[in-house]
C-alpha cells in the first residue's frame, strides 16, 4: 500500500515566462507553501530563472524557508540566449516555449518518479496543458494574471464577431463597443486587442492565442484570479458562466504578507524581480517632502521609441514636479537597441534638481512611501494592484494586451486615474503630470484610490473576500489529493 506520501498534494505551477506572471505565481507558491503539507514544483524557463536568481535571494530564500515543500523545475524556452525576448515578440515566445514545455509536462504527469501530481496550476493561454491534464485525468486550475475586466471582454469576443460589431468598420477608435457584459457603454474599439481590427483576425498568431485562451477556460478545474469582489464583482457574474469554480484570492502581493503576520513568520522583503533593484532610490525619497514625487515606470517589457523617451523626459522636467522614473536598459523598441549610458548619464544631469533615474526600483516599497503623490504606468494589472494597495492615483499610458481595458476601468469607473490614451508628446506629458499631482480632480481621485487600498486590505484580512477563497482553493487542493491516495490504495488492494 501507499506510504502516505503521495496524499501531500503536489501542485505543478506553470506561469507565462514574463515578468508579472512569475511574480504572481510565486506568490501564489508561498501562500500554497504556508499552507502546510502542500508541495510545489513551479515550472520555469532557464533564462528567467537564472534572471531570478541574478537580481534576488530567490533561490536561497526558497530553500530556507520552504525547503521540502518547494522546488523549481527548470525547462529550455526554445530560443536562443540572445533573443530579446521582447514584448513584441509575445506570440513567438510563448510558441517556442509550447514546443519545448507541451512534451515535457506530458512526462511530468505521467511519471511515476517522486511524488504524484495532484493538479496544474497553469496559464489559460496554455491551451496545451488542460488537453495533456485531460489525457491523463489530472485537475488543472486556470491562473489568469491578467485583469479580470480583460478577461470578461475575451470571453465575449467570439460572440462580437458573430453578432458583427467586430472586426470595427473604420477608423473610429472613439466607437462604443456593446456586448461585455457589467461593461456596457464603456469600452470603445481602441480598448480591444489590435487583432480585432483585422478582417481575419483568428489567421493573426495573437488571436490564435486568444482563441486557445478562451477555449481553455471553461476547460478549467477551477479559476485563480489575482483580484478581489469589491474591485472585480460587476464582471464576475458573466466570468462564472463560462467558469463557475471561480478563486478570486488578490491582491496575491498583500494576501502573502496577510498569511506570514498571521504565523509571526520573520522574512526579509523579498523580490521575485528579474532585474536588480536600485534602492538608493529609497534614499532620495526620503529627503522628498509628503507626495511630492511622481513615481514613472512602465513596466518589464513595455517599450518606447528614441522620440517618445525624449518627450517623456522633457515633459517631466518642465511640469516642475519631482520625479522617480524607472527607465530600464532595454526600454528602447527596436529589438537590437540599448539604451546608450551615455544619453542615461546626460538624461540624469538635465534633472538633478527635480528628478531621479534609476534602471529598476522596488516598486512596492516605492509606492508605499510617504513622498509618492501618484504612479505614471502602464497599467499592467500587477502595477495597477500595487498602486491600488498603496492608495495612489494614476496616469495610464497603455499600450497592449489587458492595459488596454485596465486603463478605462481605472479612468471611468474606479475613478483612480487618469488616462493619457494615445498622446506622448512632451506638452501632454507636462498637462497630465501636473493634473495628477496639482490639479482640481487631484483630492477626488486620491480619495478613490484610498477607498480601494482599504477594500484590498479588507479583502485580505481573516474573513475577507478574498482571504476565504484561498482557503477553498487551498481545501479543494487537498480533497483531490486525499481523492487521488484514497483511489491508489484502491488499486493496490485490488
Amino acid at each position: 500500500m501507499d506510504n502516505g506520501e503521495n496524499a501531500v498534494p503536489n501542485v505543478i505551477i506553470f506561469p507565462l515566462p514574463l515578468q508579472s506572471p512569475v511574480n504572481s505565481m510565486l506568490k501564489l507558491a508561498e501562500l500554497l507553501c504556508l499552507a502546510g503539507g502542500v508541495h510545489v514544483t513551479f515550472l520555469i524557463t532557464e533564462h528567467n530563472h537564472q534572471r531570478l536568481l541574478r537580481s534576488t535571494d530567490a533561490g536561497s530564500r526558497f530553500e530556507r524557508y520552504y525547503l521540502g515543500k518547494f522546488s523549481f523545475e527548470v525547462i529550455s524556452d526554445g530560443l536562443r540566449e540572445d533573443h530579446p525576448r521582447s514584448a513584441e515578440d509575445y506570440e513567438g515566445i510563448v510558441n517556442s516555449l509550447q514546443g519545448v514545455a507541451e512534451p515535457h509536462l506530458r512526462e511530468m504527469l505521467r511519471s511515476e518518479r517522486g511524488r504524484k501530481v495532484t493538479c496544474v496550476i497553469a496559464e489559460a493561454v496554455f491551451g496545451y496543458a488542460f488537453e495533456i491534464g485531460k489525457e491523463v485525468g489530472i485537475p488543472v486550475f486556470a491562473f489568469e494574471t491578467v485583469s479580470p475586466c480583460y478577461l470578461g471582454v475575451y470571453l465575449c469576443i467570439p460572440k462580437l464577431f458573430e453578432e458583427g460589431q467586430l472586426p470595427s468598420k473604420g477608423e473610429d477608435l472613439e466607437t462604443l463597443v456593446t456586448g461585455v457584459p457589467g461593461m456596457e457603454g464603456l469600452l470603445k474599439v481602441r480598448d480591444l486587442p489590435h487583432f480585432c481590427r483585422a478582417k481575419d483576425p483568428w489567421a493573426e498568431e495573437s488571436g490564435k492565442l486568444i482563441m486557445a485562451e478562451i477555449h481553455a477556460v471553461p476547460k478549467a478545474h477551477g479559476l485563480i484570479l489575482n483580484s478581489f469582489e469589491e474591485l472585480d464583482g460587476p464582471i464576475m457574474a458573466h466570468i462564472r458562466t463560462h467558469c463557475p469554480n471561480t478563486y478570486m484570492i488578490g491582491p496575491v502581493q498583500q494576501h502573502l504578507k496577510t498569511r506570514l503576520a498571521e504565523r509571526e513568520t520573520t522574512m526579509p522583503p523579498s523580490s521575485n524581480s528579474f532585474w536588480r533593484e536600485d534602492k538608493t532610490c529609497i534614499q532620495w525619497l526620503d529627503e522628498q517632502p509628503e507626495e511630492s514625487v511622481i513615481y514613472v515606470s512602465f513596466g518589464s517589457q513595455n517599450t518606447l521609441t528614441m522620440a517618445e523617451l525624449m518627450e517623456v523626459w522633457h515633459g517631466l522636467v518642465a511640469s516642475g514636479v519631482r520625479f522617480l522614473w524607472v527607465l530600464r536598459p532595454n526600454t528602447l523598441r527596436a529589438a537590437k537597441e540599448v539604451l546608450d549610458q551615455n544619453l542615461v548619464r546626460e538624461l540624469k544631469k538635465g534633472c538633478l534638481e527635480c528628478g531621479r533615474i534609476v534602471s529598476w526600483a522596488p516598486q512596492e516599497e516605492v509606492l508605499a512611501h510617504r513622498a509618492i503623490g501618484g504612479f505614471w504606468t502602464h497599467s499592467g494589472w500587477n502595477s495597477t494592484l500595487e498602486s491600488i494597495l498603496a492608495g495612489k492615483p494614476m496616469i495610464c499610458w497603455a499600450q497592449y494586451v489587458d492595459q488596454l481595458v485596465t486603463r478605462r476601468l481605472v479612468s471611468e469607473v474606479w475613478r483612480i486615474g487618469v488616462d493619457m490614451e494615445d498622446r506622448c508628446d512632451r506638452l501632454s506629458v507636462e498637462k497630465m503630470v501636473k493634473e495628477l499631482m496639482m490639479g482640481s480632480r487631484r483630492q477626488e481621485l486620491k480619495k478613490s484610490a484610498q477607498k480601494f487600498s482599504k477594500l484590498a486590505r479588507e479583502s485580505v484580512n481573516n474573513g475577507g473576500s478574498s482571504y476565504t477563497s484561498l482557503d477553498h482553493l487551498i481545501n479543494d487542493i487537498r480533497k483531490l489529493s486525499s481523492i487521488k491516495h484514497f483511489q491508489n490504495n484502491l488499486s493496490c488492494i485490488g
